[in-house]
């Protein structure tokens, strides 16, 4: 029996099988862990050393502003006009506790209860649980699997109603790898200018594209100014999951309704870690590259085992991110949940259930690739054991 205190968008938002899977992991001795999109590398050390400076010169005692460091903020709006088109001001820029708290103060900020936000599926699951606790609903719109996962802009069209809000999307996508190419945002445009919705955009791995492919910031566009909410991460360029520090751009007069929801979510960001993003913007950034190539590399380790394993799992190369989402071949894979669970507890392995990325999720897993090749190879020894191949 539910407890009568419990509020009902939070009794009704699932448990997050990604962390189930991590909790169960601590069960099962000598597990390989690839469910979890938490890199092996550390933080380079420049920006190691900026946040022990900064609280040796007694920096980081106090609260920042809660809209950030102005400095950083002077570099963010510097980096988002270099490197995505965007003619971004401090004043536009708001730093926030990782990318995944600049959408939650987006979504609370954009929505009423029981407006609608549609999202291409399968996406980040974390997007579909802030759209339920702002009491609104996500609505998902299948991507196009045949087609490397593109958008389905014919289905995003036909899903929008008077109660539509906004538009929420992941590019580069965690789970897919899918990068949504500069035609197809160009196209969501004129959906969202023709509806008037807002689009929200989450480009944690902005960096991390491989095959020619390009990473395009659909906030670049000018016809869509004031109407896009970008976020951004240092947590995945730099390998800082841990730091917390992550940052947004709109036009003002929705940095300033979204500010309203960031002070009761976060006040401000952790200012040792803004110390730290400091020294990564303005630092050298070959470690961008550094980290690039050593998941392309690790990607190409993980397509030559899943092609050992042609019977069990297919997929399609991710052209982003460090996350592939390979189908299951086999019919113990209808229930991705308890397929990871079986693999778990009989292989030792742990990859996250498809189902935790939206329905169309399910029948696949989620694997990350960045981590160790040994690890890899661990893992699908494991495997190819276990099926037998």
């Amino acid at each position: 029996m539910r407890h009568r205190g419990f509020s009902d968008r939070i009794a009704g938002i699932p448990r997050s099988a990604i962390h189930e899977m991590t909790r169960l992991s601590r069960e099962v001795d000598d597990v390989v862990l690839l469910s979890w999109a938490r890199p092996s590398s550390d933080t380079p050390e420049h920006i190691k050393e900026a946040a022990v400076k900064a609280i040796r010169d007694g920096h980081t005692a106090a609260y920042s502003e809660s809209s950030g460091l102005e400095e950083l903020r002077e570099e963010i709006a510097k980096k988002l006009s270099k490197v995505n088109g965007i003619n971004a001001k401090p004043s536009q820029v708001m730093v926030t506790v990782g990318a995944i708290e600049c959408s939650a103060a987006a979504v609370m900020a954009l929505t009423d209860p029981g407006d609608e936000v549609i999202l291409p599926s399968p996406t980040y699951s974390a997007h579909i649980s802030q759209i339920a606790l702002a009491a609104a609903r996500p609505v998902l719109v299948p991507l196009d699997e045949k087609k490397s996962c593109a958008l389905d802009l014919q289905a995003i069209r036909a899903a929008i109603t008077p109660k539509t809000r906004a538009i929420f999307y992941c590019s580069p996508s965690n789970p897919t790898g899918a990068v949504f190419s500069q035609e197809q945002l160009n196209s969501l445009a004129e959906i969202a200018i023709e509806h008037d919705l807002t689009i929200i955009t989450d480009e944690a791995y902005e960096y991390f594209v491989y095959d020619g492919a390009r990473h395009f910031s659909i906030a670049s566009l000018p016809e869509l100014s004031g109407r896009v909410v970008s976020c951004f991460t240092f947590t995945k360029t730099y390998s800082m999951t841990g730091w917390r520090v992550g940052y947004l751009h709109a036009g003002e007069d929705i940095v300033r309704q979204i500010f309203k929801a960031h002070i009761p979510l976060a006040l401000c960001a952790p200012v040792v870690s803004q110390y730290a993003a400091l020294a990564a913007i303005k630092g050298p950034q070959d470690c961008i590259e550094h980290f690039r190539d050593k998941y392309k590399r690790s990607r190409e380790l993980l397509c030559a085992r899943l092609d050992r394993l042609g019977s069990v799992f297919s997929y399609r190369r991710p052209a982003g991110t460090y996350m592939m989402l390979p189908r299951i071949r086999i019919k113990e894979g209808a229930d991705s949940a308890a397929f990871c669970r079986k693999l778990l507890t009989e292989a030792r392995v742990s990859f996250s259930p498809g189902v935790e990325f939206g329905p169309n999720g399910e029948g696949h897993v989620r694997i990350s690739f960045c981590v160790p090749e040994d690890e890899i190879n661990r893992a699908f020894d494991r495997l190819e054991k276990h099926f037998k191949v």
